[in-house]
């Protein structure tokens, strides 16, 4: 059996055409992960492409393909996924789009994987070698993330990476963001991998510095208080994402700190409360970002803070006051997206009601276009602000201000934030692309356009 696994990407991060650079790229984990559940009786061979760093051979020697699908690469899954059927190759689709709109991409496809995957991609595969693929398979109701094999990074070629040393504890989150994917797809439960795993896999691959892609190391303190523990022998620098809660729970933040923590993705998203509210994250407080990023800095870790552009409460001033309170807050790596509607979840009901979607061209679903009507501005504004924000933040004068009280490794800050530099100076290039939607179908003003390449 040969099977071609394939990470698709929309046009805003797809190689040669795409906005990133190596300095803000690593190593995926699904792949790997999908590579190391292929039951060895079935002899297969696999070949792995993340269309982030590679392009697609459309013409590859296969009998399955599988692709992975977030919203903003499914009309290019949908695409690839044509090709390939139409040389007479099976295809299978899964992934978060997959598990939100199973039936937006059941058409494209002759088996999807709805959930997690652990337990029904090896039986998916057994199946088809005994020619009996079914047209769906569920995420097993009892799940554990326990007993299966350690990702095999082989499949992938490190040196296109930033680093290949991507780990994962946790899955899930037990808040209820409404304009998140999680809760929608997964629900709010988090899933452990036993602890003595992940400190396994670590050892094997000699890692001295790590990236954990967890969307909330926190979420369960007894085991995040565990995991911190045992990573503390290894004497590793770790990266992660967490809750601005962290920061009101010190001893756990000491240890995360004492375990080798150096830096953290938060979303702290809106200078608003009632936004904040609305969006079931209330327990931000933007009087306190300056105090979270001290309280980080104090413990030697550095902040990537996220905000969210486009929300009800925004008008067109969010953007530089924004900006300004990320530079005099001193935030190390501040990052900005547009509000995405994501299908199936509570944000995107509520706009479809109030008949405020544009439309349904995934690939503009990417964090950088505005797919809806915002309540105080046109959509192209709220695309021109985005892009402004990125411009003061990454201003050089903006740099030197944030990163001269930086926690963050020189090299790393620098690296970090050129990386952004390049991203905030290139987003309209990567705007005007080869094909155009006219302001009428994007809810823009006369004379405005929305520019995308979804070839």
């Amino acid at each position: 059996m040969r099977i071609a696994l394939i990470s698709p990407k929309g046009p805003l991060y797809r190689y040669r055409k795409g906005i990133f650079r190596k300095s803000l790229r690593y190593m995926p984990l699904t792949l790997p992960t999908l590579t190391a559940l292929v039951p060895p009786e079935l002899g297969a061979s696999v070949v792995c492409i993340d269309e982030g760093i590679q392009d697609v051979d459309l013409g590859i020697d296969a009998d399955l393909v599988g692709m992975t699908v977030i919203t903003g690469s499914a009309m290019r899954a949908y695409d690839l996924a044509a090709r390939f059927r139409a040389r007479g190759i099976r295809v299978v689709l899964g992934g978060p789009h997959v598990t939100l709109v199973p039936e937006d991409a059941a058409p494209h496809a002759d088996s999807i994987v709805v959930g997690y995957a652990e337990a029904s991609w090896p039986q998916l595969l057994r199946d088809f070698a005994a020619g009996q693929l079914r047209p769906r398979y569920d995420q097993s109701p009892d799940l554990k993330l326990t007993g299966y094999p350690l990702p095999d990074r082989s499949v992938l070629p490190e040196s296109r990476y930033l680093t290949a040393n991507v780990f994962e504890a946790t899955r899930g989150c037990i808040h209820n963001c409404n304009f998140c994917v999680v809760p929608t797809a997964w629900g709010r439960k988090p899933y452990q991998k036993p602890v003595e795993a992940v400190v396994e896999d670590i050892r094997r691959r000699r890692a001295r510095h790590a990236i954990f892609v967890d969307l909330n190391l926190i979420a369960d303190k007894e085991y995040a208080a565990s995991l911190f523990e045992a990573l503390i022998p290894l004497r590793i620098s770790w990266y992660g994402l967490s809750t601005t809660l962290l920061t009101a729970d010190e001893p756990l933040l000491s240890l995360a700190a004492r375990s080798g923590c150096r830096g953290l993705l938060m979303g702290l998203e809106s200078l608003s409360p009632a936004a904040l509210r609305r969006s079931n994250k209330g327990f931000n407080d933007p009087d306190d970002y300056a105090g979270v990023v001290a309280s980080l800095h104090r413990h030697r870790i550095a902040l990537q803070g996220c905000f969210v552009f486009g929300m009800d409460d925004d008008t067109p001033d969010v953007f530089l006051r924004t900006a300004k309170l990320a530079v005099a807050a001193k935030i190390d790596l501040p990052r900005y997206a547009i509000l995405t509607p994501f299908p199936g979840t509570p944000l995107f009901r509520e706009l479809d009601a109030e008949g405020r979607i544009n439309h349904r061209d995934w690939s503009f679903y990417d964090g950088q276009h505005a797919v809806f009507r915002p309540a105080n501005m046109t959509p192209r504004e709220l695309e021109k602000g985005t892009e402004s924000a990125w411009k003061h933040t990454y201003s050089l004068t903006s740099m030197w201000r944030r990163l001269r009280h930086t926690a963050a490794p020189w090299a790393t800050a620098l690296g970090t934030n050129f990386g952004y530099r390049y991203y905030a100076h290139h987003l309209e290039t990567v705007y005007n692309c080869d094909v155009m939607i006219p302001a009428s179908a994007s809810g823009s003003r006369p004379g405005d356009e929305i520019t995308a390449d979804v070839a």
